[in-house]
């Protein structure tokens, strides 16, 4: 009996075991593979060359204002989008009139695709075919230049993601308010606590599980962003909004070397195993 439970085990187990192996095993060391060769886009596998192509990496002259830049937009979004997803999140909380209209209205963006919302953003910063600068014109305040500048792209950017997100991680924080007891703010109150009180030393406590989550996802995701700048500044302008992943893409699909692209993922993806190791010790710590 105890053997048939384990091969049944085995069984209902296997498929994902399958799965994992081949969508994320295998290409992982393949990559791996890639990092310590010389491996043209069109000509294939030539040897390996390691350590050439991690060398190579703190030479490239876009390398790190690429790391500087998308630390400090990964700051920006992870910031504002746990601020207003948490707002949001307080707002919808209650229910009352009206509220599950607003719920679906917050998490509507959501539900449509990261480069369809780039398009879709792309075209309202447009002056050729968006709204916004006529609106502006009517109002004698002039066109913008949404995309011109570096400051002007990257908060452009910024903009759509937060629109895009903020409904989804206001969904994760609605559902760790409502696991919370009522009874325990009505101890609260009965103890004389306000409500800056209560949220501080109540709300945010028992909240931690799903601020981590919204955190972890959001600093993972802004750190590997990649389609809202190629569809919306393409880098641009002067290089001023390339991102580490967009590197990737350059030396993969442009400059044809998956070797010098793939040691930069092997970079990535071990800074981002680290950061999230650190988060997940930091989180699991009692205050």
């Amino acid at each position: 009996m105890r053997h048939s439970r384990k091969l049944a085990g085995a069984a209902y187990a296997a498929p994902v075991a399958l799965f994992v192996l081949v969508f994320f095993v295998a290409p992982l060391l393949l990559v791996g593979r890639m990092s310590a060769s010389d491996w043209p886009l069109l000509a294939g596998y030539r040897g390996l060359n390691l350590p050439e192509n991690y060398e190579g990496i703190g030479d490239d002259p876009l390398f790190w204002p690429a790391v500087g830049f998308t630390l400090k937009y990964t700051g920006i979004v992870v910031v504002i989008l746990i601020g207003l997803s948490l707002l949001l999140a307080l707002i919808v909380a209650d229910r009352r009139r009206g509220t599950g209209f607003f719920r679906t209205a917050y998490f509507l963006p959501t539900t449509l695709g990261l480069a369809s919302a780039s398009l879709l953003f792309f075209g309202f910063y447009s002056p050729a075919i968006g709204p916004l600068d006529p609106m502006l014109e009517a109002l004698g305040l002039g066109p913008v230049s949404w995309l011109g500048t570096p400051t002007a792209a990257l908060w452009s950017t910024v903009v759509l993601i937060v629109w895009k997100f903020a409904g989804f991680f206001m969904i994760i924080l609605l559902v760790g308010l409502q696991s919370i007891p009522p009874d325990v703010y009505e101890a609260a109150r009965l103890d004389g606590a306000n409500r800056w009180q209560s949220f501080a030393h109540i709300t945010v406590p028992l909240l931690r599980p799903a601020l981590g989550l919204v955190l972890i996802l959001s600093v993972t995701g802004s750190l590997l962003a990649f389609d809202q700048f190629f569809i919306l500044t393409k880098g641009g302008p002067d290089n001023s909004t390339v991102t580490v992943v967009q590197l990737i893409y350059r030396e993969a699909f442009q400059r044809f070397d998956l070797g010098a692209a793939a040691a930069i993922s092997v970079v990535v993806l071990a800074a981002l195993l680290v950061l999230n190791i650190a988060q997940f010790r930091a989180l699991r710590k009692d205050h």
